[in-house]
C-alpha cells in the first residue's frame, strides 16, 4: 500500500505517534509524516506511506493555515498551556478594531525567533533538551510570512484567530507577539490546523474512522491520496519502452525541453513517477 491519507490528528498525540498508528492500522512498514505538529495540536496531518516518503521534500514546503486561541494575561514558559506560568499582568479593555488592527499588522514578510521549547536543532541537540537543562541559547531568527490573519472571536482574557502562513511560522510565538502588542502577556491555548495547502481538514479522517476501514479497498482508494494527483498541475513526458527501462535504471536522457519538475508516463500510460530535465538532460526523481 502506498499513498498519502490525511489525519485529523488528536490532542495528545505527538505527530510520530500518528505515524506510528497508522503503520498499526494499515499494517505498513513504511510511513512519515510532512511537518510536525505539537501534541496540544489538532488538525491537519498529511501521512505518507509507502515510497511516498520519498514525497516529504517537496510537500514539507507548503503554506499552512490555522485556528488558534491565545489566553491573555499569562505566560508559560513554553508559550503555550502546557507549560509552566512565569508571568502574569493586568489585561486592559480593548476594542474590536484594536485586535484586528494589531493582527494586519503581523501581516507580510518578516523575522521570527523560534521558541526555546522547540525541536530546531543547534550543535546537534534540539532547543527543547537546552531549555530542560535550564541552559540559555541564543537562537537566530527565522524568516517566516504572513499571507492572512482574521479574527474569529474575543473576550477580555481570549482572542482566536485564523492565520496563513509560510513553512517555519511558530503560532506560539504569534500568540505571544500578540498579546505583547496589545500590552500585557499571553500563550497559546489551543491550535488547529486546518490545511497544509491543498490537504484539508474537510478531507482529514479520525483514527476510529480509519481503523473501521482498514480492510475496505473502496475506502481506501477514495482516502490515498496519489502521487499523480499531487503533480497534476505539471507536464508530462511519455517513454517508450528502451527510453523507460534507461530511466527506471536511473539513465539520465536527452530531453530537448525547459527545464523542470515533470510527470512521466510509459507508452502504456502507466504513470511512473517523476523526472527533473535539467541542462538538456532528463533524470529520474521520485519513483513509486
Amino acid at each position: 500500500m502506498q499513498g498519502i491519507i490525511i489525519i485529523n490528528k488528536p490532542e495528545g498525540f505527538t505527530s510520530q505517534d500518528v505515524v506510528s498508528k497508522v503503520k498499526r492500522i494499515l499494517n505498513v512498514k513504511k510511513a512519515g509524516h510532512t511537518g510536525t505538529l505539537d501534541p496540544l495540536a489538532t488538525g491537519v496531518l498529511p501521512v505518507l506511506i509507502g515510497n511516498y516518503t520519498k514525497l516529504s521534500k517537496y510537500l514539507i514546503e507548503h503554506d499552512k493555515t490555522y485556528i488558534a486561541k491565545i489566553e491573555l494575561g499569562k505566560r508559560t514558559d513554553t508559550g503555550d498551556r502546557e507549560g509552566k506560568i512565569i508571568e502574569e499582568k493586568e489585561v486592559l479593555a480593548f476594542e474590536k478594531e484594536k485586535i484586528e488592527r494589531i493582527l494586519k499588522s503581523f501581516l507580510g514578510k518578516q523575522k521570527q525567533i523560534p521558541p526555546q521549547y522547540s525541536a530546531i536543532k543547534i550543535e546537534g541537540k534540539k532547543l527543547y533538551e537546552y531549555a530542560r537543562e535550564g541552559k540559555k541559547i541564543e537562537i537566530p531568527p527565522r524568516d517566516i510570512e504572513i499571507y492572512s490573519i482574521d479574527l474569529i472571536n474575543f473576550n477580555e482574557k481570549e482572542i482566536e484567530f485564523k492565520v496563513n502562513c509560510s513553512k517555519g511560522t511558530y503560532i506560539r510565538v504569534l500568540c505571544e507577539d500578540i498579546a505583547e502588542k496589545l500590552g500585557t502577556v499571553g500563550y497559546m491555548l489551543d491550535l488547529k490546523r486546518i490545511n497544509v495547502d491543498k490537504f484539508k481538514i474537510e478531507n482529514a479522517i479520525d483514527f476510529e474512522t480509519l481503523e473501521k476501514n482498514k480492510d475496505n479497498i473502496e475506502f481506501l482508494n477514495k482516502n490515498l491520496i496519489t502521487m499523480e494527483q499531487i503533480f497534476k498541475s505539471f507536464p508530462k513526458i511519455v517513454l517508450n519502452k528502451r527510453k523507460e527501462e534507461l530511466f527506471l535504471n536511473g539513465v539520465m536522457l536527452t530531453f530537448e525541453e525547459k527545464e523542470g519538475l515533470y510527470n512521466i508516463y510509459n507508452s502504456e500510460t502507466t504513470y511512473l513517477g517523476t523526472g527533473i530535465v535539467k541542462n538538456k538532460l532528463l533524470k529520474r526523481d521520485v519513483i513509486i
